[in-house]
């Protein structure tokens, strides 16, 4: 059972994502929120959940990554039409919604969430199939293991030292493989590079998958080391 907790100031909005997430048995909201203060409360009582918030309710969203990571939960941002999800991405944040999201693609986002995913709105998807993403795929194949591991990291939004710390190497390599990177696939930094991958469907698919075979194999770790 995921529990997820729904922070909104939009009492219509917030009632129709509740009745929505409520129909999958797999997940339950065990908290609504209507301002920061209770998004906070319930964070800290709840450890652990699926955070559904509203941008609009403009948090400090340094402070709440460092929130969320501590209490062992992650977040969706509820976008509005306006906004650069990608942004939301880079910073560490696990999916994003707009406001216009359907039923089955919010309960899609959370449950890719909960799974350790990372959600892309399908706004910001090419239109063309894997086949057809001809500049996706020869990135995705010019990159090494190592680089797209370091791809899949900052698409999660984490910064030179914490790579350095999940890769067990040191910021001066980290530093060194993203010069790299950079070069195959055009860009300047971190914001472009995480902008690029999730714009290009095979190498955010790419990139996905290897976040998640990264954190299976540290949650292994860690058992293994308790």
């Amino acid at each position: 059972m995921n529990k997820i907790i729904l922070a909104d100031s939009q009492a219509i909005f917030r009632a129709g994502t509740a009745k929505v997430l409520a129909m999958d048995e797999d997940l339950r909201i065990i908290a609504q929120c209507t301002d920061l203060e209770r998004m906070h409360h319930a964070i800290t009582t709840f450890p652990g959940s699926i955070v559904l918030f509203a941008a609009s309710l403009h948090p400090d969203l340094a402070h709440l990554r460092v929130l969320l990571e501590a209490t062992g939960s992650r977040g969706i941002v509820i976008a509005e039409n306006n906004d650069m999800a990608g942004a939301y991405l880079q910073q560490g944040f696990r999916g994003v919604v707009f406001r216009g999201v359907t039923g089955p693609a919010l309960v899609e986002c959370v449950r890719r969430v909960a799974a350790g995913e990372t959600w892309l709105p399908p706004q910001l998807m090419q239109t063309d199939s894997p086949e057809e993403d001809m500049v996706g795929t020869r990135v995705r194949d010019r990159l090494t293991p190592k680089e797209m591991r370091i791809v899949a990291l900052i698409v999660q939004g984490c910064k030179n030292r914490e790579i350095a710390i999940r890769l067990k190497t040191t910021e001066q390599v980290i530093k060194n493989y993203l010069r790299s990177i950079y070069d195959k696939t055009g860009v300047s930094d971190r914001l472009e590079l995480a902008l690029f991958t999730i714009h290009h469907r095979v190498l955010a698919q790419a990139a996905a998958e290897v976040g998640s075979k990264l954190e299976a194999e540290e949650q292994t770790a860690s058992g293994a080391v308790a």
